[in-house]
């Protein structure tokens, strides 16, 4: 029986041979492409090994952060680490079916493709998390058919290779959440001063909402769309049955409290540790610094440190005030009063204020009893007569009159309605208005170094007021004259050419003439301080007293160059005039020479390396450089250093007990008394320069120095009465009473071979140790007094003129 056939008609035919070779011609292309393409993709298999940038570290001497150096903010943290509901939160947000596909999402591609089609480009991606994950680490960004086709293939090379866990590890440490914070853990800290397990479902929605678009969501910028998307979060996540309709209400309206974490010892150390990063970059390039995160190890100790930043600013705005108020900054109409406080305001939201804060605020009236009246932000705050007495009387004329100050302190100050000042938050007051203080930023710079005199470890670091107004670190990068500060240096070398404490030098009128190049004579006639002279005076109260003519004798007497010479010995590397003037410290050198000088000075004249480095790991752990021999057992290896921190014997111990032994009269007797406040065995010296241009003190514990200075960048006088002492010693004092309080008080350790003799204090003869007033004094071996005669005194009045003597 013959089966009847059907035959199609020949368009129909056609159509279907047609639309069979179309789609074998596809399946060719697309298999022709797929060869093409798989042979240049990169390989998946380097996703295994994740190293992306990450945070470089400083720390403190006990581990604290001090700092951190990257060009992204990544902190790479482990799943584990991760809320359930933060990674329920993205998968719900950005990839619904994560746990269901195999790296391709065909729904989410189709509706994709249709509205770019529609829209006649690419406008809307329908990428899942793996494809975002290849797109960030093994593509680039750009948006095209021919990245879209790679996207997929690799997606699906990783959901073969890695699991769904290591794929969320890969994503949500590497994707960007704004404001710089690349990864959860990052993120957490930039918007709730958080880690990442401590995120509520309310904070972990409002994360999942940002990689849409982070700088539109953002709650710092944007609160409302930020919350209109945490809302978008939560819907899905209700909708993916995360979690149910009331736990979403209730974490849409719980408060969000927006703040990035406050590490205030990143504040305290900037001078430092920019200086840290300075020598990290040049030993090991931008690329491993910024982006290798390396674990960097200080000598900084951050209650030392902070201490040293709280003291210069405190001293620095107390002598700014012994001079006066200049004014307001400046004055605002009611229009612009208004958005400045709007912009307060939402600064605030990122860093509320604290107690301490110095920030700007905006009069508004006196409160009636001499006081202010100001806003800031969204806050009202009192100044009381009090805390603006240095300001002088107040007067609060209506907005728009003349402003003025009290210069030199004197007279009143007129703050009118609108004046923009500077104030200091004294606390956060329950209610009512905020209690504050009057401020100015100083116009005068100041430093303090601190160091461990034995070892050379730098324990803190001030460069300046503050980093942000200036970078430039002047405790390393300025060069200022020191001043008496410098005759210590002086005296070390004269004990170690003969002098004894017990020495007699003349204290009289001496005066220079000398040719100059032209052959015209010129005088030079230097003066004490107190423009008063002794007569005959010992080492000891000479320095003491920071007699300038006794100095100048004694530099006369043994030798300028040997002086000089002497001074390089002790740690001074920038060069020195030599002549006289060295004796009143005419050469401009740098506190960290000053502060290594004096460190050998007191600590049994060995000459110390300052170092603040102390080790660099790499990102694994492996040490890359230390200054401790007991990291490296078996000695470095390749890719590894060991630092050297050369100890060096500049003078002997005796004449270090002998300059230290003196320098504790400066305290006790001295221009140096007001640091007998420490209340411990303390040794010092005070500087002050022609003019009152710069004011030193350095002063010393056995177990740590410190040096502050303060001075104008652009030279010009402190003012009256402006001394070391007066300018500079209430820094040094003030961090050292919170720097050693956890220190044993201890005496300067005394040689040995150190010989006593009871001497006459003021003739420097040898007497009875009976005798009234006898002095116990101390002597280098065999150096003992012995009975002078008149004669033996250094520096007769013949010496009053010195003609053709050694030019000043």
């Amino acid at each position: 029986m013959k089966i009847p056939t059907c035959r199609l008609p020949r368009w129909c035919r056609f159509l279907l041979y047609g639309g069979a070779a179309a789609l074998l011609l596809v399946l060719l292309a697309l298999s022709a492409a797929y060869l093409y393409v798989s042979s240049t993709l990169p390989k998946v298999e380097t996703l295994a090994d994740y190293r992306p940038p990450v945070v470089t570290r400083i720390l403190s001497d006990n581990g604290s952060l001090i700092a951190e150096v990257y060009d992204e903010r990544r902190i790479v943290v482990p799943v584990t680490r991760m809320p359930r509901r933060l990674i329920e939160a993205f998968v719900a947000a950005e990839d619904a079916n994560f746990f269901q596909h195999r790296g391709i999402d065909l729904v989410s591609i189709l509706r994709a493709a249709i509205k770019n089609l529609m829209a006649g480009g690419v406008v809307q991606g329908g990428s899942t998390i793996t494809q975002q994950v290849t797109k960030s680490l093994l593509l680039t960004p750009e948006r095209s058919f021919e990245r879209k086709f790679k996207e997929a293939i690799l997606a699906y090379r990783i959901e073969n290779r890695l699991s769904k866990e290591e794929i969320l590890y890969l994503y949500l440490n590497q994707i960007f959440l704004g404001h710089g914070a690349y990864g959860v853990q990052a993120a957490a800290e930039n918007y709730f001063a958080k880690n990442v397990e401590q995120l509520n479902l309310a904070e972990c929605s409002l994360l999942a909402g940002l990689p849409r678009a982070p700088s539109r969501y953002s709650p710092y910028h944007n609160l409302k769309q930020a919350k209109e998307r945490q809302k978008y979060v939560l819907e899905r996540m209700v909708e993916e049955k995360y979690i149910t309709r009331g736990e979403a209400e209730a974490a849409y309206k719980l408060p969000l409290v927006i703040r990035a974490r406050r590490v205030q010892s990143m504040n305290a150390a900037a001078f430092f540790t920019e200086q840290v990063r300075r020598d990290l970059e040049s030993a090991y390039g931008h690329d491993l610094l910024y982006r290798g995160g390396l674990e960097v190890r200080t000598s900084l100790n951050l209650d030392q440190q902070v201490a040293a930043q709280q003291a210069v600013r405190s001293n620095l705005r107390e002598y700014d005030k012994r001079h006066g108020y200049r004014g307001p900054l400046g004055t605002l109409d009611p229009a612009a009063e208004s958005r400045f406080l709007e912009e307060q305001t939402e600064e605030f939201i990122k860093t509320p204020p604290a107690a301490g804060d110095i920030l700007e605020a905006v009069v508004t009236g006196s409160d009636g009893a001499g006081g202010l009246l100001v806003r800031f932000g969204g806050y009202q705050g009192l100044i009381s007569r009090k805390e603006a007495a240095w300001a002088g009387t107040l007067q609060v004329p209506p907005r728009g009159a003349t402003p003025s100050g009290n210069a030199k302190g004197v007279g009143s100050s007129r703050l009118p309605v609108g004046s923009r000042i500077l104030v200091r938050v004294i606390e956060q007051p329950p209610a009512g208005p905020w209690p504050l203080a009057l401020e100015q930023d100083p116009e005068a710079e100041g430093v303090l170094l601190a160091l461990d005199p034995r070892s050379g470890l730098i324990k803190a670091m001030v460069g300046g007021y503050d980093f942000r107004r200036s970078q430039f670190n002047r405790v390393l990068q300025a060069r200022r004259q020191p001043g008496s500060a410098m005759k210590p240096l002086i005296y070390a070398a004269a004990l170690d050419k003969g002098f004894t404490p017990a020495t007699v030098v003349l204290d009289a009128p001496l005066v220079f003439r000398f040719r100059q190049p032209n052959g015209t004579l010129k005088e030079w006639a230097p003066q004490n301080y107190s423009r008063e002279f002794a007569g005959p005076t010992t080492v000891r109260q000479a320095l003491t007293k920071s007699n300038n003519i006794v100095t100048i004798r004694i530099l006369q007497e043994i030798g300028v160059r040997y002086a000089a010479d002497y001074a390089r010995q002790l740690g001074i590397v920038s060069p020195l005039q030599e002549d006289l003037t060295l004796a009143l410290g005419s050469s401009a050198i740098t506190p960290l020479e000053l502060a290594t000088a004096y460190a050998t000075l007191v600590n049994g004249g060995i000459r110390i390396t300052p170092t603040y480095i102390t080790s660099v790991r790499d990102r694994d752990g492996r040490i890359l450089e230390s200054t401790a021999p007991a990291d490296f057992p078996t000695g470095p290896q390749a890719g590894q250093r060991l630092v050297e921190r050369p100890r060096t014997r500049a003078i002997s111990p005796e004449t270090s007990y002998l300059i230290t032994s003196l320098m504790e009269s400066v305290v006790q007797n001295g221009t140096g008394a007001g640091a007998k406040a420490l209340g411990r065995p303390a040794a010092g010296k005070t500087g002050t320069t022609n003019e009152l241009r710069d004011a030193w003190f350095v002063g010393s514990v056995p177990q740590l120095l410190a040096l502050a200075w303060v001075g104008y960048d652009q030279e010009r006088s402190l003012g009256h009465l402006e001394t070391g002492g007066h300018a500079a010693l209430p820094a040094w004092l003030a961090f050292m009473q919170t720097a050693v309080a956890p220190l044993p008080a201890e005496p300067f350790p005394v040689p040995d071979t150190i010989e006593f003799h009871a001497i006459d204090p003021d003739s420097g003869r040898a007497v009875s140790e009976s005798a009234g007033g006898a002095y116990i004094e101390a002597f280098a071996p065999g150096k003992g007094p012995q009975q002078r005669t008149g004669d033996e005194v250094i520096g007769r009045i013949r010496d009053f003129f010195d003609l053709d003597g050694e030019t000043p």
